[in-house]
């Protein structure tokens, strides 16, 4: 785990944007390299959101590059940018924890956590798509271009609630952020 929190502050580091320190101490302090990616599918276990960032990130990358889209600096600083903030608002926001363990009877009197389902979706966070949680704590500290704004809300592209918005508007940048997700999901990250 200090490994992979170690890869994503050094690399969000490189990128050199004016806040990103405190927007890593922010990081650190709301659990994002401790929270779950989802509640029952890929790495819903303690340290999988940080986990698939990385994920997406090394998938990006690779894609990038075997396209030969990386070019510049500011290509590689978005490519950092969005893999590995796309999923930040399933940390959470407003002190509230996105998933929460998923506590069922153990038949004697107490609780457990599910193996089959072990987190739930926290019901006293209102219900807001983690796209746009995403942009705007990543917002609150660091400027996005408008790329990396666009890449981020429609990443999950025909997959999420947004999909009408997004038909026919695709961009470079989001449709690469979103197969290197698709990819790191469920192909590296599967069970």
């Amino acid at each position: 785990m200090n490994e992979i929190k170690y890869a994503i502050t050094r690399l969000l580091l490189s990128t050199e944007r004016q806040g990103i320190h405190n927007l890593i101490g922010y990081m650190e302090s709301k659990d994002f390299f401790k929270a779950p990616c989802s509640t029952q599918y890929h790495l819903a276990k303690e340290g999988g959101l940080a986990e698939h960032s990385l994920n997406v990130f090394n998938a990006l990358n690779d894609i990038c590059n075997g396209l030969q889209w990386v070019n510049t600096e500011e290509k590689r600083d978005s490519i950092i940018i969005c893999s590995l903030l796309h999923d930040l608002g399933k940390m959470g926001q407003f002190g509230k924890l996105n998933y929460i363990p998923n506590l069922i009877s153990d038949r004697k009197g107490g609780y457990v956590q599910s193996e089959k389902k072990p987190f739930t979706t926290n019901s006293n966070l209102l219900s807001v798509p983690h796209e746009i949680r995403s942009i705007q704590i990543a917002s609150h500290f660091i400027e996005l271009t408008e790329e990396e704004n666009f890449a981020i809300l429609y990443h999950n592209g025909m997959y999420s609630d947004l999909k009408y918005q997004l038909n026919g508007k695709e961009r470079s940048l989001q449709m690469l952020l979103h197969f290197a997700d698709m990819w790191a999901s469920r192909v590296i990250e599967k069970k």
